[in-house]
């Protein structure tokens, strides 16, 4: 199976939506586009395989495919109303399951969406996961963590890729005791286009998630206007993490084991499981 790649997944991260409760979900007109349809009366029936997939499954249609309506704009300023749907993540799944399996976007949407659902499974029972299922977990939440990092810090000042790229070394040097990225990658031993967040153990990366969830909350607090400001924001709050594991005790990041595998490999590990697996699981409907 080929290496996944994570920037060919950002299609389907740029239609996601977030609900009032914080649940995703998205739009199948969103979701159609993506998916390489013309014509929305093609996808409906794609749209109508799922829902009848999701019946014999015995899950709730009308909880996983909701129907609203949309009103969208014509030729002449004239206006149409037309039905959507706001898709659970279970239900692109299914829709990228009955999808024309000829597209090869279709094929990128089974293994998202299979992956997405199956982070979702294991983060409802992390406390019994192993170690491998646990960093799965994690590293899913720091990539939606730093997305919205990556928001706040550019409303704060931080503008060109130079300039972010300082702003996340300041991070790491902060919880890494002055080490930066590209420290930390040649510590651990990494070829030239491995990410360093894809190498760490749950431990290591439950305090990678906390210093960027904490900076993406100070920076709105203070509502910091200068990329300087944001680096400072930045640094202290990651050695203010990197000082409360000193006074507990506890193992400092740089100090951590490297995981022989990383995310990639556990990804297609798992899905391959999901795969040959008896039991009866949402992804094998």
């Amino acid at each position: 199976m080929a290496r996944l790649d994570a920037s060919e997944y950002v299609p389907f991260e740029k239609i996601k939506q977030i609900d009032e409760n914080g649940n995703e979900f998205w739009f199948a007109r969103d979701l159609s586009s993506v998916l390489g349809y013309a014509k929305w009366e093609n996808f409906s029936n794609v749209i109508n395989r799922a829902m009848l997939a999701c019946q014999n499954s015995g899950y709730s249609v009308s909880e996983h495919f909701p129907d609203i309506r949309k009103t969208i704009q014509m030729p002449k300023n004239a206006e149409k109303k037309v039905v959507d749907y706001k898709l659970s993540r279970y239900a692109c799944y299914l829709v990228v399951q009955n999808g024309d399996p000829r597209k090869e976007i279709i094929a990128l949407g089974q293994t998202y969406f299979a992956i997405q659902t199956r982070r979702q499974e294991l983060a409802d029972t992390f406390n019994q996961l192993d170690e491998n299922n646990k960093r799965l977990v994690v590293r899913g939440n720091i990539k939606q963590w730093n997305q919205l990092l990556a928001e706040a810090a550019h409303n704060a000042g931080v503008i060109t890729d130079d300039e972010f790229a300082v702003f996340q070394n300041a991070g790491y040097m902060g919880l890494y005791g002055g080490l930066t990225v590209a420290d930390i990658h040649r510590k651990k031993g990494l070829k030239e286009k491995e990410k360093i967040l894809d190498f760490m153990g749950s431990t290591e990366l439950i305090a990678n998630l906390f210093r960027i969830s904490q900076t993406e909350e100070k920076l709105k607090i203070e509502q910091t206007s200068t990329a300087l400001e944001a680096n400072e924001i930045h640094y202290h709050i990651a050695e203010k993490i990197r000082n409360a594991m000193k006074a507990m005790g506890t193992t400092l990041p740089e100090n951590l084991p490297t995981p022989e595998k990383s995310i990639q490999v556990i990804e297609r590990e798992e899905i391959r499981k999901l795969r040959e697996s008896k039991t009866k699981l949402m992804l094998d409907e």
